[in-house]
């Protein structure tokens, strides 16, 4: 699958089947992680995998939306250490695995970490040293069927030349 193509088939599942994804795909995807791009080339990204079922039910049940996450093969934890621009290196990465992921026919769901009422919580379960931003909780797996492409606004709408 093309780059192009991977962007535009990219989809929010929440539904996982019951498979395991290689050690061999989970380290490529971080692999493709580690070479977003970075403020200043600080990379203050860490990735954290979750594969244990029980780790998973726990995050899930600490999180307001992710409850799904308990289902999925794996969760990658984007978390930055805090720089200046943690948050837009933190979101590049995630991006990153949601599309590498897709590239090899998994599919998963950004759920919010920064700000967020449990992300504490997390990076305390975690054992996540002070100094670090929760970023995403990415819950990645096979799913029987890709969701279709929801309605999006047109091109039209949203593409301005010169100003808007």
């Amino acid at each position: 699958m093309d780059a192009i193509e991977c962007i535009k088939k990219r989809r929010c599942v929440r539904e996982y089947l019951n498979k395991e994804i290689s050690d061999k795909i989970i380290k490529d995807i971080i692999d493709c992680a580690r070479l977003a791009p970075s403020a200043r080339n600080i990379q203050p990204w860490e990735f954290i995998v979750i594969k244990d079922k029980k780790h998973l039910k726990s995050i899930a049940e600490m999180t307001d939306y992710g409850k799904f996450i308990k289902d999925a093969a794996i969760c990658i934890i984007v978390i930055c250490k805090d720089t200046k621009y943690y948050l837009e290196d933190g979101c590049n990465a995630s991006m990153n695995i949601l599309l590498s992921a897709r590239a090899y026919g998994i599919g998963g769901c950004w759920i919010a970490g920064d700000k967020k009422a449990y992300a504490e919580k997390i990076l305390k379960f975690l054992e996540v040293k002070g100094g670090y931003k929760l970023i995403s909780l990415l819950p990645l797996g096979y799913c029987k069927d890709f969701p279709k492409e929801p309605e999006k606004r047109k091109i039209e709408e949203v593409m301005h030349i010169e100003k808007l």
